[in-house]
């Protein structure tokens, strides 16, 4: 079977590497990771050294895409989570190779905490207010702009004009994310997802993992689609994107835009489907009637490192993990180790499944680095 080459960089890359590989592309990878999955998926791949503490440093990704271009011909370049506040960086990747997502000016647009709130204000949809400087910063929280992985998002501890970051409003709700497939001013919801928190006390709203279908009704549904309709005739979003929102029974807010695949493509992907190969005819203006879903629920989260470990040992990997380091690689507290999932019947039995296979992890691990 012949394959086309097509580069892919990303915090971590191996979800969109493996279905790129299950769409009939020969994925082309640079990540923080080049975890053992990821390097036995992509045709070629690459670390970037500087790591996902730093973020995507532009010297190093360019030097790494042009290694993995040498001497092929990518049909063009899928950037994941990773670029939310390097826009320069992707337009940069733009005048090098074809981008096949967002433009940056679109995802400069959306991650822009003053323009994302005038944009819900013109589509009438409800969103949390925002602000560079309240007057008192009780009842705000501190985020990052162009922050991911709600590692960035803390309860606002002073006011002031600090660089980088703003505050928005505290509101209540459910948090609940739509994956989306978008193209030419329509969107194509594939499924909605509950997400949790893993906290810690330095970064109380880190990001857990997600089930999905969420526990919302088809009302709810309804409403988000519609707010959704409203947001891809206002901005040309392409491809796959996530929408999160906060629902609560007298309110539904959105809360960001994600202009790029993200963390829930493993549970979203189809049975026998490739979501990237959709993401990919998305972006060239083929949109799908609709996508068969997988049947039942699935659930993924990720393992997070609670100690530092020296040495990963080596040892076999469930099937159910994925992202799975190299052994000797060192992880100190707070990083991720790996994502394990779940499916079953439904979504409730899916996450209890895949809560308990994160303490099977951390468990088996513990014991032999001991």
């Amino acid at each position: 079977m012949d394959r086309t080459d097509v580069l892919i960089v990303a915090a971590s890359g191996r979800a969109l590497a493996a279905s790129a590989r299950r769409g009939g592309f020969n994925p082309l990878v640079a990540d923080f990771f080049a975890d053992q999955d990821t390097v036995a998926v992509a045709h070629a791949c690459r670390r970037l050294d500087s790591g996902w503490r730093n973020g995507m440093q532009a010297r190093e990704v360019l030097d790494a895409l042009t290694a993995l271009a040498a001497g092929r011909h990518p049909v063009g370049i899928v950037c994941g989570t990773g670029f939310e506040d390097r826009t320069a960086l992707l337009a940069q990747i733009a005048e090098r190779w074809p981008l096949i997502g967002n433009a940056p000016a679109v995802v400069a647009r959306v991650k822009d905490p003053l323009a994302l709130a005038a944009l819900c204000r013109d589509c009438g949809i409800r969103h949390p207010d925002v602000s560079l400087q309240p007057a008192d910063a009780s009842g705000w929280l501190e985020k990052r702009r162009g922050g991911a992985g709600g590692r960035h998002v803390n309860a606002a501890p002073r006011v002031g004009r600090v660089e980088g970051t703003y505050f928005q409003r505290r509101v209540s709700g459910a948090p609940v994310s739509a994956s989306i497939l978008a193209s030419g001013g329509r969107a194509l919801v594939l499924g909605f997802s509950a997400q949790w928190a893993s906290p810690t006390p330095q970064a109380p709203f880190r990001y857990g993992g997600a089930v999905t279908p969420a526990a919302i009704t088809v009302e709810t549904a309804d409403t988000l689609a519609e707010m959704i309709r409203r947001l891809v005739v206002a901005v040309p979003l392409v491809g796959l994107n996530s929408v999160d929102f906060l629902v609560a029974d007298d309110a539904v807010w959105l809360l960001e835009i994600n202009p790029r695949p993200g963390a829930t493509l493993d549970i979203f992907e189809p049975d026998g489907g490739s979501l990237f190969s959709l993401h990919v005819e998305a972006c060239g203006g083929a949109l799908p009637a609709r996508v068969v879903p997988r049947r039942g629920a699935a659930a993924s989260a990720i393992v997070h490192a609670d100690r530092d470990v020296p040495s990963v040992p080596p040892f076999a990997w469930p099937d159910w993990t994925a992202d799975r380091p190299h052994a000797g690689i060192a992880l100190r507290a707070g990083e991720p180790l790996c994502t394990v999932t779940a499916a079953a019947a439904t979504a409730e039995r899916a996450k209890r499944l895949v809560l308990c296979r994160i303490e099977a992890v951390l468990g088996r691990m513990y014991e032999r680095v001991a």
